[in-house]
């Protein structure tokens, strides 16, 4: 894996890590309103920033486009969801499955080999993973399912966009993300709309360029290295996740929480560590 997909792919981290603490900032805003706001401004500046290169918005392979437009639409929906209702750092962690499912789709969507010994560093992240839900009240099963359909969802997405590696600039990929969440998100809102007021709208401006950073250097850490290595990467977001949790939430979690999240850590490490 190259120096640059891991630079990129662990800015893309601190970035989405400095989202998940604004989208927690204002949990009086429904998770879906933040979700429309967010996509109106990742359209626009995608858009003007495919003008300005005179790159075709539209891509060459629509439907794989469209694809994980949608897979990515779910899994934000889902995790946003996550992110208000437990604590963010196990909310982060659950998340970080996705780098898992990530890698198992990608055995039959991109044809990734993937070393037997590699199952059981996976085994010992979702044992991880059961230990946080298992030992914090604060966490239901509905949340963990919710949790894993968003973790499944993204690694259907990260999958799709290695697959348009060679035909698609990395904005278009990342257009066709708002261009198909904005008009489900507007239509559900309208259902659960909250005014924002204030110091909302600084947040919510926040959390759209943060994640449009996020977004540009996540798509090129997965277009130009291996699934399986640059996906684990991203579970240095439960690190930026504790850190800000317990400095801003005043979030505090037992042992048996921390042991989980250090054998979700111990698979990844083991995964990006492992040769092959």
């Amino acid at each position: 894996m190259s120096k640059k997909s891991v630079q990129h792919m662990l800015l893309a981290g601190f970035l989405f890590a400095l989202m998940n603490v604004s989208v927690k900032l204002i949990p009086h805003i429904p998770a879906i309103e933040i979700i429309l706001f967010r996509s109106v401004l990742s359209f626009f500046m995608t858009y003007i920033a495919l003008k300005r290169i005179h790159v075709p918005l539209f891509g060459k392979n629509k439907p794989l486009l469209i694809t994980r437009g949608i897979a990515g639409s779910i899994g934000l929906m889902a995790f946003f969801y996550n992110l208000q209702t437990i604590p963010l750092a196990s909310a982060v962690t659950i998340n970080y499955l996705a780098p898992i499912f990530t890698t198992i789709l990608g055995i039959f969507i991109v044809k990734e080999k993937v070393a037997k010994r590699k199952y059981i560093f996976f085994g010992i992240s979702f044992v991880g993973v059961l230990i946080i839900e298992g030992f914090d009240p604060r966490i239901s099963a509905f949340d963990l399912g919710v949790g894993l359909i968003a973790s499944l969802a993204m690694g259907v997405a990260y999958n799709v966009i290695r697959k348009l590696k060679n035909s698609e600039h990395p904005l278009v990929i990342m257009f066709y993300f708002p261009l198909i969440t904005t008009p489900i998100a507007a239509v559900v809102s309208y259902f659960f709309w909250v005014m924002p007021q204030g110091w909302d709208w600084v947040v919510l401006l926040t959390v759209g360029v943060l994640t449009q950073g996020a977004q540009y250097f996540m798509t090129l850490a997965y277009q130009n290295a291996n699934l399986s290595k640059v996906a684990s990467l991203s579970y240095v977001g439960i690190v930026y996740a504790l850190g800000f949790g317990f400095l801003i939430f005043d979030e505090t979690y037992s042992l048996l929480t921390y042991l989980g999240m250090i054998l979700v850590l111990a698979g990844v490490l083991l995964n990006v560590t492992s040769k092959k």
